[in-house]
């Protein structure tokens, strides 16, 4: 089979372009002709036309990062709101966005479109770059015939997210500054200071308390064996993605970081914000119960939590209720389940949803607020820690050898 370059008119007369994979012209002019477009000209690609797609290809396995989903979801609202076709709104999004990557997974859309293929199946083929919530939207925008206000939603849905990210990252960025600074420190102490230490108290031969021993021997591997600190450093963060990667250990890591000290609850919040909020948009688009319930399993965005999600799901497939299926899962506060129980019972289940989700986005934004204050007391007990250690570890010995020479 041949790539063929293709334009044509549709029964309006405007002017589509795109290629398809076929084996003669014959076919390419039959399937158009089949789509009601009338083609103008068919061309056969060249080789490195050829390559360029392979390359395309290659980058659309690559994740799109979160601002340029949001660039693309705006424009594509705008662009429809005003009317422009798909096919042409995608052509000039192609040209015009900066991303690479973007680019590709666009281009790749343009021919799933050209093929017949809806949107929302054309966006199912890259999972890595728009998630099952996503595509879920668009597909309802698609059989309502109100697209335009689902990617209205769904940039509302990136934004947050994109928001709460930047909060925990900005909120973390001092305590990783204070932690690799200590461990620079120790590693300074170990290979320079110590050993120095360590060459005095071995000219007397005094004996050396323990943690005098303790700190001398640390200093001995660290200068020794540095290769295997190297080593280690290097290869633990492959063997953690490798245990994550695996999905007893994604499940037993998602399950532990939400009870981990004050950043547990803060990524509890986030998760519960992001699940009422992914709900919400599915009740106020009018997905089926069952559909919206695994589309908001894999929007949360962790394992553990993405069980009990489905589980609720298996609940209401069997005739439970929203709240009874809330309630056993042991996911949510009263106050929240009292807000279910009213949405469900009035009709307006999206509506509280969407207020349970500002609720948690409220909390959140309170407790990374008050993050730095809440790790600080424990950073400085770690390095009160250090310190003692290393005082008790220095002067003790040379105390003890300052009372050995005054009574010699």
């Amino acid at each position: 089979m041949s790539i063929f370059k293709y334009e044509g008119r549709d029964q309006q007369g405007q002017l589509i372009t795109g290629q398809l994979e076929a084996d003669s012209e014959d076919a390419v002019a039959s399937h158009l002709l089949g789509t009601n477009i009338t083609p103008v000209s068919i061309l056969t690609h060249h080789e490195k036309h050829q390559h360029g797609a392979a390359m395309q290809r290659q980058l659309t396995k690559k994740a799109v990062p979160l601002v340029d989903l949001i660039f693309f979801s705006r424009q594509m609202y705008t662009l429809m709101r005003a009317g422009v076709p798909i096919l042409e709104a995608l052509q000039g999004l192609r040209e015009s966005t900066p991303s690479d990557r973007l680019a590709a997974v666009i281009g790749e859309l343009r021919e799933s479109l050209d093929a017949g293929e809806d949107l929302s199946t054309a966006m199912g083929h890259h999972p890595e770059v728009f998630l099952s919530l996503y595509v879920s939207i668009v597909e309802i925008g698609e059989t309502s015939g109100t697209l335009p206000e689902s990617f209205l939603k769904l940039v509302k849905y990136l934004e947050l997210e994109r928001e709460t990210r930047e909060r925990i990252k900005s909120a973390m960025r001092y305590p990783i500054i204070v932690i690799i600074a200590i461990a620079a420190a120790m590693l300074i102490i170990n290979i320079f200071v110590i050993p120095a230490f360590a060459s005095v108290f071995n000219k007397f031969g005094a004996d050396l308390p323990l943690p005098t021993q303790i700190l001398i021997a640390t200093s001995s591997f660290t200068v020794n064996y540095w290769y295997v600190i190297v080593a280690f450093i290097v290869a633990l963060p492959f063997a953690i993605r490798f245990y994550l990667s695996k999905e007893a250990g994604r499940l037993k890591w998602d399950r532990i970081k939400l009870k981990l000290p004050i950043i547990g609850s803060i990524l509890y919040r986030a998760t519960m914000g992001r699940f009422a909020l992914a709900m919400a948009i599915c009740v106020k688009s009018g997905v089926p119960w069952g559909q919206a319930m695994l589309v908001v399993s894999k929007a949360v965005d962790n394992a553990y939590v993405r069980g009990h999600v489905l589980e609720m799901r298996d609940a209401i497939e069997r005739g439970t209720t929203i709240t009874q299926a809330a309630t056993v899962s042991n996911l949510f506060p009263s106050i929240v389940l009292q807000m279910i129980r009213v949405g469900e019972q009035t009709g307006s289940l999206d509506n509280l949803l969407s207020e349970v989700a500002e609720y948690y986005e409220r909390e959140v934004e309170y407790q990374l607020k008050n993050l730095a204050a809440s790790i600080e007391p424990i950073l400085l007990a770690c390095v009160g820690v250090m310190v003692l250690i290393l005082a008790l570890g220095v002067f003790l010995p040379m105390w003890d050898l300052a009372d050995a020479a005054l009574g010699h």
